[in-house]
């Protein structure tokens, strides 16, 4: 079908961001169109202001308009606590829970040598030297609980092991109101592994 060119243009570039089809450009290109040119602008200089005004901290790799970022420069967050992520979304989600007040590194990925990515190919130095330099006592790897985010985890435990800081593993397993008869074998696994005392 043909669409003019300025259309065309908008719905290729919907088109490129995850999740979004073919249809879904053309019904987001059309609405688009169809706001005002004030929120049309606003929604453009938003766009433009992120990827322009957001960095990512030096210290653990989250996104920040900030340098170091909030979490980081936060002195009342305890500094012998490091959670590793693979995301700064990981960052957001433990945020929103409340009750994590240690520190953070975001490695920007994982593992994965079918897709050619290796330990240097993600944020695993930095961590390292973040590790010579500060007082940390454990490091909590959260990485997810795929083949990728397992192998990444084990590389890093192998790697900081020797220092003697303490190594631990976010717990896996069913989510809470989720039922035994719908879990695949791997969760149950994993949830018996992770089970505690009562």
């Amino acid at each position: 079908m043909y669409y003019p060119e300025p259309i065309s243009k908008l719905v290729d570039s919907f088109t490129k961001l995850p999740g979004i089809g073919p249809k879904t450009a053309v019904r987001l290109a059309f609405f688009v169109l169809n706001m005002k040119e004030d929120d049309v602008l606003d929604f453009a200089k938003n766009l433009v202001n992120a990827k322009r005004e957001l960095t990512h901290c030096s210290v653990c790799g989250h996104i920040t308009d900030t340098d170091p970022c909030r979490i980081c420069d936060d002195t009342e967050r305890d500094s012998s606590l490091i959670c590793v992520v693979q995301d700064p979304k990981d960052v957001i989600a433990m945020e929103k829970m409340k009750d994590f007040q240690g520190k953070y590194h975001v490695l920007h990925g994982a593992i994965s040598p079918m897709d050619g990515i290796g330990p240097e190919d993600i944020n695993v130095a930095s961590l390292i030297e973040r590790l010579k330099d500060e007082e940390v006592e454990e490091l909590i790897l959260a990485t997810n609980p795929n083949v990728e985010g397992e192998a990444t985890a084990m590389y890093i435990s192998r790697l900081v092991k020797p220092s003697g800081i303490r190594i631990s593993r976010i717990a896996h397993g069913l989510p809470v109101g989720g039922d035994l008869e719908y879990a695949d074998e791997v969760t149950l696994s994993k949830a018996l592994e992770g089970r505690r005392d009562l």
